[in-house]
């Protein structure tokens, strides 16, 4: 039977380097634990914070994988937006921006773009005038001025009791019968500003639509 020498020196070592190798292992899952938890904290918080906890964003992120989250279907997406939510929420357009890889500046361009879109919350009814260059040189701006007054509001606001939204659009595609308005949906052509400011109390005080474009319409004739 042969017996080594052990060296204290070597022995002392060896126990140092296994201390090391087992603490440093330890240190690494703690580090890793440590990861995994704030990894899973902050997976959290972005959930809380992120718009699409809400509900509704499944219907948006349907009409996203439809479209491929292609450029093309943005307009589709911004209709379903507004359908959805009401009106184009800061929030919203953000988040369609991040799922659609597009610059903002481009989904904002669209969505101040078209007459269609509002970013702010509409009333019960919205009456849009348009202010293409054939509308505004026969009276759009002053049918808009008229209607500032005597709602007390600006143009993109809505009235106190949430009656009517007063909207502008660059173009409706009505200037062969300028100056144009649309009455929630309804396009109204050779408008005056006595004409619209008739309707318009006609809508807030009936709320019949459809009836009043027929009325103006025969007014206009």
């Amino acid at each position: 039977m042969v017996i080594r020498n052990i060296d204290p020196e070597a022995q002392k070592k060896q126990l140092e380097e296994l201390k090391n190798r087992k603490f440093q292992s330890r240190q690494q899952r703690s580090e890793a634990l440590i990861s995994q938890a704030e990894k899973t904290t902050a997976k959290k918080q972005v959930a809380k914070e992120l718009p699409n906890a809400d509900k509704r964003f499944r219907t948006i992120d349907m009409v996203l994988k439809k479209g491929g989250n292609s450029q093309e279907a943005l307009i589709e997406v911004l209709h379903k937006v507004q359908e959805t939510f009401g009106f184009l929420d800061d929030d919203v357009l953000t988040y369609v921006t991040r799922q659609m890889k597009l610059p903002l500046s481009m989904v904002y361009g669209v969505a101040t773009f078209y007459h269609l879109f509002t970013l702010k919350p509409q009333g019960e009814h919205n009456c849009v005038v348009c202010l293409g260059t054939a509308c505004y040189v026969k009276g759009g701006g002053k049918i808009i001025e008229e209607l500032e007054k005597y709602l007390a509001i600006k143009v993109g606001e809505t009235t106190a009791n949430n009656k009517l939204s007063l909207l502008s659009a660059r173009c409706i595609g009505a200037c062969g019968v300028a100056p144009a308005i649309t009455i929630d949906g309804n396009v109204s052509g050779k408008q005056t500003t006595e004409s619209v400011l008739w309707a318009i109390k006609e809508l807030i005080n009936s709320g019949a639509a459809d009836q009043i474009k027929e009325k103006v319409e025969a007014l206009t004739s």
